[in-house]
């Protein structure tokens, strides 16, 4: 004799998911023309974004490129005005590559080689503008200009500003090669404010986790020197 078939109910959720998937259906069928219309749009912006980035964005920054080339030049060989106001034949300097392709990536990167140029020149305030609108993914880029900015603030004798940004330039580094430069920097920077336990500690963070640092090789007298001084 054949077994009868055991119809079960349905549980509590497989209920619940029914009706989320019925409530779906009708809300998919009621606002149809919506959807499509968004979806539409959304369709348009990114061929809009692929045109824009192919027709505007790519020819600008080979442009760009090419006018960056010729001020580094200039850069090379310590020609700070050439490099950031032009010459008189074919370049025209970083600004104007910052001015007119500021929103490139060769224009960024214009925008720290005329901070830099800026700082030789000896015009700080505008070296700080230019060094702070740059910005970069790349730590090592980033913190090489952070320890600019740090610089154009000592030279500004705003010290605390200059700590601050040599902390920040080595901490980001995270560097045998740049984080003990900053770290020095940093604590000839609270010598300068008579904070020798705080320019010992800087000191010591270059000897033990840097040992191997050209910084490191004459650590030692710094850190006689600054216990000295304390009492």
């Amino acid at each position: 004799m054949a077994k009868k078939s055991k119809i079960t109910e349905p549980t509590q959720i497989e209920q619940n998911v029914g009706e989320i998937l019925s409530k779906t259906d009708k809300f998919i069928e009621s606002h149809l023309k919506q959807i499509i219309t968004v979806v539409g749009v959304v369709i348009i912006l990114i061929i809009a974004i692929i045109s824009i980035r192919h027709t505007y964005y790519i020819p600008k920054e080979k442009e760009a490129q090419s006018l960056l080339f010729q001020g580094e030049r200039y850069f090379a060989s310590q020609q700070w005005d050439f490099a950031l106001n032009g010459d008189t034949l074919s370049y025209a300097g970083f600004l104007d590559v910052v001015d007119n392709y500021g929103f490139t990536k060769s224009g960024n990167l214009a925008k720290a080689y005329s901070g830099i140029c800026y700082y030789h020149l000896g015009d700080y305030e505008s070296a700080l503008k230019y060094l702070e609108g740059y910005k970069q993914k790349d730590k090592i880029l980033a913190s090489t200009v952070t320890g600019l900015i740090g610089d154009t603030y000592a030279q500004m004798e705003q010290t605390d500003k200059a700590i601050s940004h040599f902390k920040k330039a080595a901490s980001m580094a995270n560097s045998a090669s740049i984080s003990p430069v900053y770290l020095k920097k940093m604590a000839i920077a609270y010598e300068s404010q008579n904070k020798y336990n705080d320019a010992l500690d800087a000191y010591n963070t270059i000897k033990t986790k840097y040992p191997e640092s050209q910084e490191a090789e004459s650590i030692e007298k710094y850190i006689v020197r600054a216990k000295s001084f304390i009492k």
